[in-house]
């Protein structure tokens, strides 16, 4: 399941490689596999072992002549000197049972009895699978994995959108785009899961049924140049592309422009709506994250935003809708800014700035925990899982020899998938498994309870 050796990973990267093949770990020698015993020689006592089979054999033979008073004396000798066993070698006994200090009815725990510690949970610190991504665009600017609701992870390779599903780990190809179109600068699942958005260079976005593999239709006249990010909110899909521009596309209707945001003077790296689809954040190259409210939108005239973000000193493509505090978002900045901000979208102001060494590609909240997952590039190319509020590092993942540009979450928030310029799509458990929510209890209903009146 682990990934394999680096040498192993150049040979297959001269070779052909077929995608989203899975490195499989390659068992060297099997005697480096065997557990060796090692004795713990610590209760052996070899100087007593050494007189016991040499001078004390010579004391037993002689003990007939001995007077009484001798050997009274060689008996209170022996006893004293601990020299009574009858064992050479002999293992430890266990150690006696600690002593209590205080009587257990006047402890303060009895008195106040504590709450029970929640168990730590194990963080896995290596993927748990890795699987071949060749031909992976290496471009920190574009948005080319993302997990859908039905289980299917599309990554786009070069040209090609793959589709591996995660129920059977089967892979499929969904499309591959001619050379004067591509390559694929973006993909995105929409609400249901089924159906998935692909951005292309030439500022043409496609929309595919991934069930019945058809293209549906293609949306033009949005961009003049390639669309690298992408977000839906329910029958709307909102591009970004290298011309700063965002627009949102109602994919019901033949005339699909309907709404322009312009704030961006440099492309739109970043998208990502609210869970709430009132409000949509936006990162760009120019280093400005804003903050837009779709109920100050109108199709007549270029759309102000609610709020301009300034503070970071680089590109801003890492985007996170907090999941348990609706007006939170995270965000992380380039190379040359290295930080993760939070921010109250409400007021706009910025709550909270922490330096994570290294730029930041992508971030996810966990589902299940109020944990933040960062992915990073130069120097260690690793994830980092940060504890809120208190952004204390749970861990750190290795693994990945390239920056870490993609990440996406299942949709039961537990895995992770990253990919990066390594061209490897790794796997890791690092949310862990959701806790199973209590049934409510049944509330006895009272008579009538079901009518409004009774007449």
């Amino acid at each position: 399941m682990d990934a394999g050796s680096l040498s192993s990973f150049s040979n297959l990267k001269g070779q052909s490689r077929c995608p989203l093949q899975e490195q499989l770990l390659q068992r060297k020698n099997s005697k480096e596999n065997m557990d060796r015993f090692i004795p713990n020689r610590s209760a052996m006592d070899f100087d007593y072992a050494h007189y016991m089979l040499t001078d004390g054999r010579k004391i037993k033979e002689n003990q007939t002549a001995c007077s009484p008073a001798r050997e009274a004396y060689r008996k209170q000798l022996a006893e004293t000197l601990n020299m009574n066993r009858t064992r050479i070698l002999a293992f430890k006994n266990k150690p006696p049972a600690p002593v209590e200090l205080f009587p257990s009815e006047h402890s303060t725990a009895s008195a106040h009895p504590t709450k029970s510690l929640k168990p730590r949970r194990h963080i896995p610190q290596s993927s748990e699978r890795t699987l071949d991504a060749p031909d992976l665009v290496d471009d920190f600017y574009l948005n080319l994995l993302d997990w859908g609701s039905s289980n299917v992870l599309a990554i786009a390779l070069g040209n090609t959108v793959y589709l591996w599903d995660a129920s059977d780990s089967s892979t499929s190809e969904l499309v591959t785009v001619d050379d004067e179109n591509g390559p694929v600068t973006s993909v995105n699942w929409a609400p249901d899961g089924r159906h998935i958005a692909i951005g292309l260079n030439n500022s043409e976005v496609q929309l595919w049924d991934s069930t019945a593999n058809r293209q549906l239709r293609t949306l033009r006249g949005c961009h003049r140049s390639r669309v690298g990010s992408m977000a839906w909110n329910n029958h709307i899909l909102t591009t970004g592309g290298m011309d700063g521009q965002i627009v949102n596309n109602d994919v019901r209707i033949r005339s699909h422009v309907v709404e322009t945001y312009r704030g961006h003077q440099q492309e739109v790296c970043g998208l990502k709506w609210s869970a709430s689809g009132q409000q949509l954040a936006s990162g760009g190259n120019d280093n400005v994250v804003h903050i837009w409210d779709r109920s100050m939108a109108s199709s007549s005239s270029p759309t102000q935003w609610l709020h301009r973000l300034e503070e970071h000193t680089s590109a801003v493509k890492a985007l996170a809708w907090c999941p348990f505090q609706s007006n939170l978002l995270a965000t992380g900045g380039g190379g040359g800014d290295r930080t993760i901000k939070f921010w109250n979208t409400h007021t706009g102001a910025c709550l909270n700035s922490v330096d994570t060494g290294s730029q930041v590609c992508s971030l996810l909240w966990s589902k299940n925990e109020r944990e933040l997952l960062s992915s990073h590039g130069f120097t260690q190319n690793q994830l980092t899982l940060w504890k809120y509020p208190s952004m204390v590092k749970m861990a750190e993942l290795m693994g990945h020899t390239s920056r870490v540009l993609y990440m996406a979450q299942s949709p039961d928030g537990c895995t992770v998938a990253s990919a990066a310029g390594d061209e490897t799509l790794r796997f890791w458990n690092v949310f862990g498994v959701p806790e199973v929510a209590k049934t409510a209890p049944k509330v006895n209903r009272e008579p009538f309870s079901q009518l409004n009146c009774i007449r």
